[in-house]
């Protein structure tokens, strides 16, 4: 029996479009509730059309986003205006149409030394967010991709001991197989902690990491997110064979 739903897609548009509205209601949901909504957000090339639809939507709804708190699940260490930061990308096709203000938007600080990074932000997730799940802050929801290897955040398949035991909340992770080298991330328990968790999965390559990650003994990273937490959907549009 799988533990966590598989909603598949016939196109990426599609795909965009249904996860940024199932976002909207979870947002409106907590607003009808007098809550706020903390969120971490992850780069890629499905996430500029779930920012974009988001804001379409958003503004259709008229939703407001005033008790939103946006967090990253991980980020590369270069500034912010550098044109690989999840940050910048956020930032231009997100934040700015929706005119999110600064107090809400908690950012990794890739320019810093990754150890000075990682301490301000646990010290900032456990500020904003007071609920705990084995004593680690717990966001209300948690967006990840998957890359062709089937890492998510910069969680990637040849973390080391010391990354896959991780208790902190963010971790520094300096032998990313992709550059840049050094990352900021969410450890796995911080990833677990979570109320829920949504990995949005598409793109051609990714159909061998995607067939492994659903598999009930999966060895990839979301395949690990997967089976340790409670509440994960799969959002697909690559076709099971």
């Amino acid at each position: 029996m799988q533990n966590f739903e598989l909603i598949s897609f016939a196109t990426a548009d599609e795909l965009a479009r249904t996860a940024a509205a199932a976002w909207l209601e979870e947002i409106e949901t907590a607003n009808r509730a007098g809550m706020p909504h903390c969120v971490a957000l992850s780069g890629g090339r499905i996430t500029q059309k779930f920012f974009t639809s988001a804001v379409e939507q958003g503004r259709a709804r008229n939703v407001s986003f005033a008790n939103v708190h946006f967090f990253w699940a991980d980020e590369r260490c270069l500034p912010p205006t550098d044109p690989e930061s999840n940050f910048k990308m956020a930032n231009e096709l997100l934040f700015a149409p929706l005119n999110i203000v600064a107090e809400k938007i908690h950012r990794l600080r890739g320019e810093d030394a990754p150890a000075a990074a990682v301490k301000n932000a646990e010290a900032e997730l456990r500020r904003i967010v007071t609920a705990t799940k084995n004593n680690l802050p717990s966001l209300d929801l948690i967006l990840l991709g998957m890359g062709e290897d089937g890492h998510v955040a910069s969680l990637f398949p040849n973390a080391t001991t010391e990354t896959l035991n991780c208790t902190a909340p963010f971790l520094s992770v300096d032998n990313s197989p992709k550059p840049p080298l050094c990352r900021i991330s969410l450890s796995y328990a911080a990833i677990a902690a979570a109320q829920n968790v949504w990995a949005l999965v598409s793109g051609a390559g990714k159909e061998s990491a995607f067939r492994e990650t659903i598999r009930p003994d999966g060895k990839t990273p979301l395949a690990r997110v997967i089976q340790s937490c409670t509440g994960v959907k799969v959002f697909s549009d690559i076709q099971e064979s």
